[in-house]
């Protein structure tokens, strides 16, 4: 064997590599060139000691695993990062206080539950957190997933006032604590799921919910948080919907009720939506140039809170208020289980949107800033998040996109910047949380319709995924139809299920080619695709881009029956080669039946095919399982009844293992007919004949 590397004297080629060597097959090289390693396997016991056995550094490694903040914090560069994360923390703190106000009523909680949901889940994930640049708390698809629960497990039909019928009103208090209840409950059981996934390296989960998936399922929430307020910017008293439908059901009642519009809360939202949008333009605009941005919904909910306290809005004018706001913090509680059983199926979908949105985030900066996020960790520091802050009286919670990407924009380079964020939403908690009393609702109705802009924008992404991938547009498509007419929960469902079935459809519909050799180099490519490659003389190579299993190995058949352009052989016995002249009267010539002696001698020297060889690519072929390897050597043994040989090329050592421990070899079938690669197939198969010509008569 010859194998050396040298620098080639053309300029368009700085290296090139030579090799001569013999045509492997797998026979060889199982044989001579590779062996095993032996490996003494481990007992049980062994494996369990191996696992439990504890020094020092293991036990800093799951410390540090379990507390990431301990392999950043001890070296904290003060100088270089503390005044960014300040600025950060104070700026994205500003953004969080009406968030966690506004937040709290798509899911139908007081608001004062939205700002224990901004401190205490964000001081938690500063410690076990991996991220140092996303900004976790409320966030308004979550809080809608909660709100539906919430409102669909507590109805204001269950609170009658003065003990009514429901007709003379709601017991708005007695609603609201038990509604609390219901918000906790879940969020205990959402941390636990998303605890007991990160525990057990559940993280890859992420990857079943693929981008469009993930992007149309915002974007239908977007649709549903949309609709929700619009009862609260026209000051139009209706009912909360839920369920398939709801939008729809939502939208005709706030425009069915039209004409009882309060027309002074329609202007201050008007006013509200038009000044915020006005600032979030020229924040985009001028981000380069402005230090930190313009914090437009603290500067409008401080405003708007003055006017309304000012001119008496809810007194005189009869426009909804935020209420009241208690000051201080309240005990720990334990969560009431008695509504459990109906809420594991909406934690389940709750816990997966909320950990698919963290961790894809997450990924973003670190991508971004040249750090790891892991996935695992992620998963216990939100359930960690959720689990210890609901005995708080908080709801679920995940990473928001607007306020991370103020967090990181103001030069927060760690999570003290979110420990910060957090300080603040404390002080408004623990001192001045009663001066926001008289805040109008519809200003934070415009509040969350602003900032669901960056939202509503991934409808961009429709023409972008029409010119790329047609398959992926209809997963988005399919996502967001789902989920705006039959709700988020079964929304999400549906398009999960939908996603696995277009994985199936490729594969159900794989490209099948025949490869061709590109002349003096070693590559095989498609023969229809490129006109630099040519069939080799007799042989034909065949390659479906999938793995063969049960589902598709009759695909796989027919797919190399149609390309190779020979149907299925004819059970000849024996074989066409060797068939006498007498033997080939009534045979076909050209689709047609031979009609005499001089056409009967023709078609007998002229083989029925002119390949003697096929080749099967398997390099795309990832796994085999037992019905794909019967088909595999059933098509060998068919083919061979022709005199057609067929080889295999291309295996990786897995899929080899995986053939052996099917017994895929045998007496018909063996390792010499495997080969490393298509060219050591090609030259194997050139060896023989050119062409199958039927033997004279003796």
């Amino acid at each position: 064997m010859e194998h050396d590397v040298c620098t080639m004297e053309e300029p368009s080629s700085s290296l090139a590599y030579r090799l001569e060597r013999p045509v492997f097959s797998e026979d060889y090289i199982s044989s001579r060139l590779l062996h095993k390693k032996e490996r003494t396997p481990q007992t049980a016991r062994q494996r369990v000691a191996q696992h439990l056995r504890c020094s020092s550094e293991k036990a800093k490694s799951v410390l540090v695993g379990l507390l990431p903040i301990l392999s950043w914090l001890p070296s904290y560069p003060v100088r270089k990062y503390l005044f960014g994360d300040v600025v950060s923390g104070l700026s994205t703190g500003v953004m969080q206080l009406p968030q966690g106000l506004a937040y709290a009523m798509l899911a139908a909680v007081p608001p004062v539950n939205g700002l224990y949901s901004s401190f205490y889940p964000v001081v938690l994930y500063t410690l076990f957190g991996t991220s140092r640049h996303i900004s976790v708390g409320t966030f308004a698809v979550i809080s809608l997933m909660i709100g539906g629960v919430v409102v669909r497990e507590v109805p204001d039909s269950m609170f009658p006032l003065n003990g009514t019928n429901g007709t003379g009103g709601v017991d708005v208090d007695a609603r609201d604590v038990r509604r609390v209840q219901v918000a906790v409950v879940l969020t205990t059981l959402v941390g636990l799921i998303q605890l007991v996934l990160g525990i057990l390296r559940f993280g890859f989960v992420a990857i079943y919910l693929s981008e469009p998936l993930v992007r149309g399922f915002t974007t239908a929430a977007s649709v549903h948080v949309f609709a929700s307020q619009l009862k609260y910017l026209f000051g139009i008293k209706t009912g909360r919907f839920s369920g398939p439908l709801s939008v729809v059901r939502g939208v005709v009642a706030v425009f069915t009720n039209i004409t009882s519009t309060n027309i002074t809360t329609l202007i201050v939202g008007l006013v509200c939506i038009v000044f915020l949008y006005a600032v979030k333009v020229f924040n985009e605009r001028f981000k380069k140039k402005l230090p930190i941005p313009i914090p437009g919904e603290i500067i409008v909910v401080i405003i708007s809170t003055g006017v309304s306290y000012g001119v008496s809005l809810f007194e005189k004018y009869n426009v909804d208020i935020v209420g009241k706001i208690p000051t201080g913090l309240l005990p720990p509680s334990c969560p009431d289980f008695s509504v459990l059983p109906h809420l594991v199926t909406d934690a389940v979908a709750i816990a997966v949107v909320s950990f698919s949105m963290g961790i894809s985030l997450a990924k973003i900066f670190a991508l971004k800033y040249g750090y790891s996020v892991d996935g695992n960790q992620e998963l216990i520091a939100l359930g960690l998040c959720n689990f210890l802050s609901s005995f708080f009286h908080t709801f679920a919670i995940t990473s928001s996109m607007s306020r991370s990407l103020v967090q990181e924009s103001t030069g927060g380079k760690t999570q003290v910047a979110g420990f910060l964020a957090s300080l603040l939403v404390l002080l408004v908690i623990v001192a001045i949380g009663f001066l926001f009393q008289p805040l109008p609702q519809t200003v934070l109705a415009a509040v969350i319709m602003v900032n669901l802009l960056g939202m509503f924008k991934q409808v961009k992404d429709i023409p972008a995924l029409w010119k790329t991938s047609k398959i992926e547009l209809v997963v988005w498509l399919a996502s967001f139809m789902a989920s705006v007419l039959l709700g988020l929960d079964y929304g999400l469902l549906v398009a999960i299920g939908f996603s696995i079935l277009t994985v199936i459809y490729r594969t159900q519909r794989p490209k099948s080619v025949v490869l061709g050799h590109v002349s003096d180099t070693g590559l095989y490519c498609d023969i229809e695709e490129y006109e630099e490659a040519t069939e080799c003389s007799g042989i034909k190579i065949f390659q479906l881009n999938s793995s063969i299993y049960f589902a598709n190995s009759d695909l796989y058949v027919s797919a190399l029956k149609e390309k190779v352009g020979m149907g299925t052989p004819p059970p000849v016995s024996p074989p066409l080669c060797h068939l006498k002249h007498e033997h080939c009267e009534g045979m076909q010539k050209n689709g047609k039946l031979a009609e005499s002696q001089d056409e009967e001698e023709e078609l007998c020297v002229q083989p029925l095919c002119s390949v003697h060889s096929i080749i099967l690519d398997l390099t795309p072929v990832n796994f085999m399982d037992s019905v794909g390897a019967k088909a595999v050597k059933a098509i060998i043994k068919e083919y061979a009844t022709i005199n057609v040989k067929i080889v295999l090329a291309g295996c990786s050592r897995t899929l080899l293992s995986e053939l052996s421990t099917m017994q895929f070899f045998s007496d018909a079938v063996t390792p010499g007919l495997i080969f490393p690669t298509i060219h050591d197939a090609v030259l194997h198969c050139q060896q023989r004949e050119a062409s199958v010509i039927c033997p004279a008569d003796q």
